[in-house]
């Protein structure tokens, strides 16, 4: 079976125990790994995986052929997407200064662009694979970027400055976590419960020994160091990403609306 998921430590941590085969009674799957967006558009097209991650602000527009599973998200507290601008910029400051500019995000489908779409001013919006908006923005191909996963963590060093922080925005807003990906069975897969239940297993075995999947972690990030990738995991997964609970199922329904369907 193939099983999506992104090169980005959180994913290659939490799917690890279960793409090497140390999951008893888990049916043995081919990884298909991929840029978020890209996830999200082979979630949409005409060749959807059996499971894969998808952002949260999808679910209930892909709520005719996924249910969501309650393990596996990336989902919680000060985890949001960050609002960035060129350090020289120093007119900027807040979402509103960027009203009427280009600004980068990382596809229409993240969570990331539908959180700056909920609370920013009107803009331009450029659609950017989230690697190659901090360089848009420090060499001046757009005014602001909306930055995910490890950018988070090295925005500083293009040269860039937060303004906002979306999730920040989020909680104040909601008082809720801010769920960012989950992950999606096709209604089409068999036994459904199995296959989340392999995924809380394979996270709960991520979490009994952490450095298991530290080789598997480093193949896929490549160009990340060390410290960023220990950075990056422990930011994003945590108790939700065993099982996402009544505040998770909330701020999904809160995100996207009514509709959204569990295993």
């Amino acid at each position: 079976m193939e099983l999506g998921f992104s090169p980005c430590p959180n994913d290659t941590f939490m799917f690890h125990a279960w793409a090497a085969g140390e999951i008893p009674g888990a049916p043995p799957v081919a990884p298909w790994l991929a840029d978020i967006e890209e996830l999200n558009l082979r979630a949409l097209g005409d060749d959807p995986l059996p499971m894969t991650k998808i952002s949260a602000a999808l679910a209930a527009r892909l709520s005719d052929r996924y249910a969501l599973c309650a393990a596996g998200a990336a989902l919680g507290r000060g985890v949001g997407p960050l609002v960035v601008v060129r350090d020289a910029r120093t007119e900027l400051g807040g979402l509103e200064s960027l009203s009427g500019m280009r600004v980068a995000i990382p596809g229409r489908g993240t969570t990331a662009a539908l959180l700056f779409e909920k609370f920013g001013p009107d803009v331009e919006l450029v659609e950017q694979r989230f690697d190659r908006i901090m360089p848009a923005v420090a060499h001046g191909g757009c005014d602001a970027g909306v930055v995910i996963h490890e950018s988070r963590f090295t925005y500083r060093d293009h040269g860039l400055r937060a303004i906002a922080d979306l999730g920040e925005v989020w909680e104040g807003a909601t008082d809720l976590p801010l769920p960012l990906g989950v992950i999606a069975i096709h209604k089409d897969a068999p036994d459904p419960k199995t296959l989340e239940a392999a995924m809380r297993a394979s996270v709960e075995r991520a979490f009994a020994d952490p450095l298991r999947s530290r080789a598997y972690v480093r193949q896929h990030a490549q160009e990340m160091d060390d410290e960023v990738c220990t950075q990056h995991i422990e930011l994003y997964v945590n108790e939700w990403s065993v099982d996402v609970g009544v505040d998770g199922r909330r701020a999904v329904a809160e995100l996207v609306g009514d509709g959204v369907q569990w295993v």
